[in-house]
């Protein structure tokens, strides 16, 4: 009965208390000290300060949203006291119940919130407020003292707009409470601060463990904690590193094998593999950065190796069944070979026998082939004229050396002309039967090749059939007859090219920028199965010309007109079936001799072209070109030696052979080669134009048995003009009968050449100026002659006065008249806009395919330029581990320089030196991506190859280096600083920063010189990032760094960082963001943002890679 008694009493009380709590009416404070009231009473009140503090936590949340993400998170991680309400059951003790009365109310906490905002000097101290003034200044405003409203006072705690009256019963601060310096209550600590009782220093006069002085009042002693801000102002509140506060009031060692942060609650394990001693603020992970590192190099080592490894395996496969049937080839041509020999001799011996018997039983002579030739020449003798004349009988043409009769002649009969051209030339038509051959096996091999030709064997085995059937061929050819010839004709099933025949008249081209003559007057045609030589001394415009019929001059005026098969059509509409072989040898260096072959065949042929007559093509090229012994041989670069030159050279040329051109074009290709060479090329070539390929090249003095071996021949005279243009045979009979006639030893366009460049004079019988030759030509065909050659014509019959003599007339030298400084630069500066004007108009000019074949999508030949740039990547895996190392480094420096964990500005100086350097490292090597195969790139684009299949591929394969960068840095980076961000939130922003920079350099690469890209790619990273860091300046200067990437990068960073602070931290992440005007919010803008700029950035490049291209 007496217990039941004692229990509904201290019910009563706790009651009656709570209705103090809230009334501020104390009636009972007897109980307090009762060890079974003082927990149900120590609810009561945290109920009330859970109140206060939510207010706190949504006052915060209301001024500063952006480093607030969640506040009820944030609030339980700051103010959530349940677990231990120690501090506050001894705050009531010691304040006798009069607690309430002495907590801040909400207009309190939001004047001491507010400081944090307004105040430009010292967070220490506050404004002057309604206890706290200039009059009324109690022992309560001094730091770590508060004081309680009257007795018969009601406090509103929820009231957020009048600060309550607080001067009476004045007394140090709590434990686990602060009292800040010009307020006279109390507000409780937050959780991971140690706000215990201050202690007095005599020697510092200090109250410790904080910064606070006492005053010099008698009666004052050293309080509790005074402030709660920034780490850099209340350091002091902060749980110090290597201990941990469970509460506000306890303060407890790191134990070995844990650690703990500054502002921990609770201590935390190490990782195993790691060192954490007693006592412990962080724990030491560079073991699992060395781990990291070890399994990535791992990792590249195997997939290195291994994708090294399959194509060696496969090359040398396909190198095994390449060489089984070449051998197989020519067991069988030689078995053909001897079959034949002993059918020949059977067929002789059986003719002999015959003969005999028919001298001995007949006298009578046989008569049939005369007759038989008699009935041939009845039967095809409409044919015969009808295949010579045609210009569309592209094989009988390509191999006839047919010149028109002069006129009031009478032609020779068609049969006896071509009997003796074939008697008489007979070597000019080795391989012409090649085409029968080719047209009754692609018959073939349309019909069954897909049931019988499938594996690379079979493949190689009939490739290397169809070469030795040729070359078997070629040795029968050299003894063709008169039928043979017309078999060859008549067959239907002969594989022809595309025929392309150019005629040009007038054509004169202009400089724009100095009104220069680079061509004059130039008329002619190119024919298809010809080879057309175009000569002449250095500035003849040799060069410029071939341009001009490959439609590649740009910054010139053109007049005249180019036609193509007799139709104004432009040359572009053929540039699938155009081959252009530049001076340079531009060459893939790093691929071997077959690669190159390969890639241009894949991407220029026909895609409707069977895989085994690819095959076909390309051993044909390498066999033309005498390159089987170092077909899988690289080609080599500067730096590394590869094949030798004259190789290479060949090597240039086959790039246009493989795609089997109709109208191929060359710049000198025999300069730097030997006579042999020289001889092995024009051979390969000449079979060309027995397929009726139209071939026009550039030669530099050409020996006499190579300058045999064209059909006709170009010669140009300084400034453009033509002295010669017509058939080999017939130059030296031109220019004998202009009197030059060249001496015995003398190589005929050699002395040519030097009577042109004026080194030579022609002989005084002549009367002839080296000058005239030019109007000799015109005069010689009837073309018109301009005006200022016409001085050169003295003592020469002028044409009719009806011709135009107006056309082509010079004005080299108009606007030479001496202009002023301002205009001559204007009128440079005028030219260079026009020159770009015409540049940009040229490459995106659009015309008709009349090529009439269809070559790979853009999707295809992605996969073969993914294909040729991975064999690259790989062939430069040396120069990838260097990039790697250097990074790896940069992290280890930096991250042993800097301090990631910095709680101050939560790592933003580590983080601003990490996209620095990461920054300059992966720009400075994507530079290569575009920088080092630019020559290449202009001439696949020129050549008709996609660009953005290139790009695309360029790309996605460097995608493997935007995915290992990030690894390799913060495996040294994050494991020296270990941040309390997470390694995936640091690897997503290096992920998408080196994805923006790397798309930056490739803008930079693509518009600018390598010099001059590698200079801003180290600029850009170090001013973008001064820019962005700025945090004081003008609206403008905050606009501009909007549009830096290191801004959203670092930000990215800090709030991943800043994120994982709570708590005490609560003010000190509100500051450091407000500062930098970041928010928790915008992370996955910054994300978006990041690669938003590596898109558009992409795009500029590939834009500016359109524009800028050169053809």
């Amino acid at each position: 009965m007496l217990k039941s008694c004692s229990i509904l009493k201290w019910v009563v009380v706790v009651l009656s208390f709570s209705y103090v709590v809230h009334c501020q009416d104390v009636s009972d404070y007897d109980q307090i000290d009762n060890p079974a009231v003082l927990p149900l009473i120590t609810q009561v009140f945290y109920g009330r300060i859970s109140n206060l503090t939510r207010n706190l936590g949504k006052n915060l949340a209301s001024r500063s949203s952006a480093c607030v993400k969640d506040p009820e998170a944030d609030w339980n991680k700051a103010f959530n006291y349940s677990s231990n309400l120690d501090f506050l059951a001894s705050c009531i003790q010691k304040t006798r119940g009069d607690i309430a009365r002495r907590l801040c109310s909400a207009a309190e906490m939001k004047f001491y919130i507010n400081s944090f905002f307004e105040t430009s000097g010292d967070s220490s101290f506050l404004k002057p407020n309604k206890n706290c003034n200039l009059t009324t200044w109690v022992s309560g405003c001094e730091p770590g003292w508060a004081c309680s409203v009257g007795q018969d006072q009601q406090v509103d705690l929820d009231n957020s707009q009048d600060i309550p009256a607080r001067t009476q019963n004045c007394q140090s601060c709590c434990e686990g409470f602060f009292c800040p310096h010009g307020l006279t209550c109390m507000i409780p600590c937050p959780l991971g601060s140690y706000c215990p009782l201050a202690t007095l220093n005599t020697t510092t006069g200090i109250c410790e463990p904080y910064d606070y002085q006492i005053p010099a009042e008698r009666n004052h002693t050293c309080g509790g904690a005074n402030i709660w801000a920034d780490v850099t102002t209340s350091k002091e509140i902060f749980c110090s590193a290597g201990s941990y506060c469970p509460t506000t009031i306890h303060r407890n060692s790191c134990s070995s094998g844990h650690y703990c942060r500054v502002g921990s609650t609770s201590e935390k394990p190490c990782f195993k593999l790691t060192s954490c001693d007693a006592n412990a603020s962080h724990q030491n992970l560079r073991a699992y950065g060395i781990m990291l590192i070890a399994a990535l190099s791992t990792l590249l080592l195997i997939i290195y190796n291994c994708f090294d490894q399959v194509l060696s395996t496969r090359d040398r496969r396909l190198a095994k069944s390449r060489e089984a049937a070449a051998r197989s080839a020519r067991e069988t041509a030689k078995a053909r070979q001897r079959w034949q020999s002993a059918k020949d001799a059977a067929k002789k011996h059986a003719t002999g026998l015959q003969s005999q018997i028919s001298s001995t039983f007949s006298r009578k002579k046989s008569v049939q082939p005369p007759e038989k030739l008699r009935i041939l020449d009845q039967a095809k003798s409409d044919i015969d004229d009808d295949l010579y004349l045609n210009s569309h009988s592209s094989t009988l043409i390509a191999t006839l050396p047919i010149s028109a009769p002069s006129k009031g002649k009478k032609k020779e009969p068609g049969r006896m002309h071509k009997i003796h051209e074939i008697e008489n030339h007979h070597s000019s038509y080795e391989s012409l039967s090649l085409e029968i051959e080719d047209g009754k096996r692609k018959e073939h091999v349309s019909k069954g090749k897909d049931k019988e030709i499938t594996t690379d064997s079979q493949i190689f085995r009939y490739a290397y059939n169809q070469l030795e059937k040729e070359k078997a061929q070629q040795q029968e050819n050299k003894n063709l007859t008169f039928s043979g010839v017309i078999s060859m004709a008549t067959n239907t099933e002969v594989r022809k090219r595309p025929l392309i025949e150019v005629s040009f008249k007038d054509l004169t081209l202009t400089l724009k920028t100095k009104n220069k003559h680079l061509l004059r007057c130039v008329t002619g045609k190119i024919k298809p199965g010809r080879i057309t030589a175009v000569m002449g001394p250095s500035g003849a415009g040799k060069t410029t010309f071939l341009s001009a019929l490959a439609g590649k001059a740009i910054a010139c005026k053109a007049t005249g007109s180019i036609l193509i098969n007799d139709k104004h059509e432009s040359i572009h509409s053929y540039k699938k079936i155009i081959g252009f072989v530049p001076q340079d040898d531009i060459v893939h260096g790093d691929l071997t001799v077959e690669e190159n072959f390969w890639f241009n065949a894949h991407c220029r042929l026909s895609a409707d072209l069977a895989k085994a007559d690819k095959v076909l093509v390309v051993e044909r090229v390498i066999e033309c070109l005498g390159l089987q012994s170092v077909r899988d041989s690289l080609v080599g670069t500067v730096e590394k030696r590869g094949i030798s030159g004259g190789q290479r050279k060949r090597v240039n040329v086959g790039l246009e052979m493989v795609m089997e051109p109709s109208l191929l074009l060359l710049d000198e290709p025999t300069s730097g080669l030997d006579s042999a060479s020289s001889q092995l090329l024009l051979r390969a070539l000449r079979r060309e134009a027995l397929e009726g390929v139209n071939i026009c090249m550039v030669v530099h003095q050409p020996s006499y048995a190579l300058f045999r071996m064209f059909d006709d021949l170009v010669l140009l005279a300084k400034g453009g003009l033509t002295v010669y243009h017509g058939s080999v045979k017939k130059v030296e009979e031109y220019f004998s009968g202009l009197g030059i006639k060249v001496p015995e030893r003398i190589n005929p366009p050699d002395y040519y050449i030097d009577i042109l460049e004026g080194i030579v004079v022609p002989s005084a019988s002549s009367n002839l100026n080296y000058k005239e030759l030019p109007v000799r030509w015109m005069l010689h065909n009837g073309y018109r002659v301009p005006p200022d050659l016409q001085q050169n014509a003295a003592g020469i019959v002028m044409p009719p006065m009806g011709m135009d003599l107006a056309n082509g007339a010079n004005h080299a030298d108009a606007g030479m008249e001496d202009s002023s400084f301002v205009g001559e630069l204007w009128q440079d500066v005028k030219s260079s806009v026009e020159l770009h004007h015409d540049k940009i108009r040229f490459n995106f000019l659009k015309s008709n395919d009349l090529s009439n074949r269809r070559t790979p999508g853009v999707f295809q030949q992605y996969r073969y330029f993914l294909g040729r740039v991975s064999k690259q990547r790989l062939r430069e895996a040396r120069l990838q581990a260097v990039d790697y190392l250097i990074l790896l480094l940069a992290g280890a420096c930096l991250g042993s320089l800097s301090k990631a964990s910095d709680d101050q500005t939560f790592g933003a100086a580590g983080y601003t030196y990490t996209i620095i350097a990461v920054s300059l490292l992966c720009k400075i090597a994507a530079l290569r991506t575009f920088s080092l195969d630019k020559l290449q790139y202009w001439r696949e684009s020129a050549s008709g190859m996609s660009s953005l299949a290139y790009f695309l591929a360029k790309d996605t394969i460097d995608h493997f280096n935007t995915v290992v960068k990030p690894v390799v840095y913060l495996s040294m980076f994050y494991f020296f600083t270990n941040p309390r961000s997470t390694f995936a939130e640091n690897y997503t922003v290096l992920l998408c920063l080196v994805y923006c920079a790397t798309g930056i350099a490739y803008a930079l690469a693509i518009f600018f010189q390598p010099g001059s890209a590698q200079l801003w790619s180290v600029l850009l990273p170090v001013v973008l990032t001064l820019i962005a860091t700025r945090t004081n300046g003008s609206q403008a200067l905050k606009y501009i760094a909007d549009l830096c990437y290191p801004k959203w990068a670092l930000e990215a960073f800090v709030i991943a960082n800043a994120e994982r602070y709570s708590g005490v931290w609560l003010i000190t992440r509100c500051g450091a963001l407000l500062k930098s005007g970041y928010s928790l919010n915008e992370w996955i803008l910054c994300i978006v943002i990041l690669l938003l700029i590596g898109v558009v950035s992409r795009a500029i490049a590939f834009f500016g890679m359109l524009i800028f291209q050169k053809r």
